[in-house]
């Protein structure tokens, strides 16, 4: 495990476990929101911010946490381990609006980047109806022969034990633990 790509919904626990992977794993984190917006919240163009991916994904090591499903493709083509934060809608609800009470709004240096607006709780809200398939499908597309698949779901701060990556892992492995 040396390629690390993590996706999920808002609130199900990106920012954390990457943190964690990348102490234990001795490798860059980088959170593509941090790469994406500004601190003023102006977007990156897309071209840029995939040509930004594409660096990042060409070093030895490397733990990067974020969606952006128009170019999880060049994510998951260089990784080796892609693990999909699985958690229910009421979890996630309940971890964009805690991580706020506990972080505030804006930009912080430790990968959370708080804006709750509408738009983001109606992402939330239908993440696992609407972009929970279309991310699934990215990873058995363009990652399914390669790379070990997890969907995680449980409490993200267990997912730090997360196993090896070994090449006799079954595709879509899930681990769970209690909450």
């Amino acid at each position: 495990m040396k390629r690390v790509a993590i996706v999920g919904c808002g609130g199900s626990g990106k920012s954390y476990l990457p943190r964690e992977l990348g102490r234990i794993l001795d490798a860059p984190v980088t959170h593509l929101d941090a790469t994406f917006y500004d601190d003023e919240w102006n977007e990156l163009p897309m071209e840029k911010f995939a040509a930004v991916q594409r660096d990042l994904v060409a070093q030895p090591k490397w733990v990067i946490d974020g969606n952006y499903n128009s170019n999880l493709q060049i994510r998951l083509e260089a990784c080796d381990t892609v693990v999909l934060m699985d958690v229910s809608t009421v979890a996630a609800l309940y971890g964009i609006f805690s991580r706020q009470i506990r972080h505030g709004a804006g930009h912080k240096g430790n990968g959370v980047h708080n804006r709750i607006h509408w738009g983001v709780v109606e992402y939330v809200a239908t993440y696992r109806r609407r972009m929970r398939p279309r991310a699934m499908a990215k990873i058995e597309e363009f990652d399914s022969d390669r790379a070990d698949v997890v969907l995680l779901s449980g409490s993200p701060r267990a997912a730090a034990i997360l196993p090896p990556h070994t090449a006799n892992s079954p595709l879509f492995t899930r681990l769970s633990w209690p909450a």
